[in-house]
């Protein structure tokens, strides 16, 4: 059975694929998901706070010394030659194309196209065959509209665009009001695939102590349902690569998603779970369903239960929400 498939572009050995998370911090991790099988690993991310963070102190630093003596103008070079930044994680991405065959994709975690754009290109230039950019946003601001939200996604991989080569997917959140236009201006500004969902923050409190619990869940299976419903609709109708993301806990879940059309299906939590080695499992439960099945490649059954392919495309839609109410009669 062959697990290949295409991604941004890239020809990756599986459609599983590491999502960014901490475990690729470590490149012996990375190895170890080579030897599991896995497609491809999106590192772990960089985030705009930590730019804006190493600008700021190197802007400190400079000018509290700039009036030492007469030869401070060579004391520290010009911001020009300065790259300030985490080198570490350009240095990671190094590595891992060093030491692995594996696509490597950097992460990008900002939300404006300021101060982290630059990190782009630097990512690009350390070795990274493709950039996720994720825009994680909360427009917790009651004065910003749809619009002002959609721009600011727009603006950003416009800007990006202009400053790499390498292949572009965006990390998008569930809550557009308009998710098959968002994600067609997206392609049109350069977007070369789409990750459907973003798994934003959300707040637990504590009754006892009335303090805001910053508490991360592992995503569970049941959270499919919404990417699934969105990759099938896209599937076909905006030409992007598409890869689903959240409750990936098994070769089930990547199953549907392929159904559905995703290119690939991206987990960490189920990692976390059961260890870098459960990558095997799932591309052997996937190899065993398409031999029962008769399908001899990804290609062969990727969209088949797409919008575009079904014969009742109705029930991606309004038909089979009232068909649901009825049968609860």
């Amino acid at each position: 059975m062959n697990l290949s498939t295409n991604y941004l572009g890239i020809k990756l050995e599986s459609p599983v694929v590491v999502s960014a998370c901490t475990l690729s911090e470590d490149i012996s991790n990375v190895l170890r998901m080579e030897d599991a099988g896995a497609g491809a690993v999106v590192m772990f991310s960089l985030f705009e706070e930590q730019i804006r963070q190493d600008a700021a102190r190197y802007d400190a630093i400079s000018q509290s010394t700039n009036n030492l003596f007469a030869e401070a103008s060579d004391f520290f070079p010009s911001m020009d030659d300065y790259h300030v930044g985490p080198y570490e994680y350009l240095e990671k991405i190094r590595q891992a194309k060093a030491r692995t065959s594996l696509p490597i994709i950097g992460s990008l975690n900002g939300i404006t196209n300021e101060g982290w754009i630059e990190y782009a290109k630097l990512i690009e230039e350390a070795g990274a065959d493709a950039l996720e950019v994720n825009i994680f946003f909360i427009p917790a601001d009651i004065h910003s509209t749809g619009a002002d939200v959609e721009r600011r996604y727009i603006d950003i991989v416009k800007a990006i665009r202009k400053s790499v080569r390498i292949p572009i997917a965006v990390k998008l959140s569930p809550y557009f009001s308009a998710i098959g236009n968002t994600a067609r201006r997206l392609y049109e500004e350069g977007a070369n695939g789409l990750v459907l969902f973003n798994r934003f923050y959300q707040p637990d409190f504590d009754i006892q102590q009335l303090k805001v619990l910053p508490n991360l869940q592992y995503s569970e299976a049941s959270e499919i349902r919404l990417p699934l419903l969105w990759l099938a609709i896209l599937h076909g109708r905006v030409p992007v690569s598409l890869a689903a993301t959240s409750g990936v806990n098994s070769e089930i879940e990547v199953i549907k998603y392929l159904l559905a059309g995703a290119d690939v299906a991206m987990t960490a939590s189920t990692l976390y779970r059961n260890g870098i080695d459960y990558i095997t499992v799932m591309n052997h439960g996937i190899r065993n369903w398409m031999k029962a099945k008769g399908f001899e490649s990804i290609q062969a059954f990727k969209g088949v239960m797409s919008q575009q392919n079904i014969s009742d495309p109705t029930a991606y839609e309004r038909a089979n929400y009232i068909k649901i109410l009825e049968s609860k009669r």
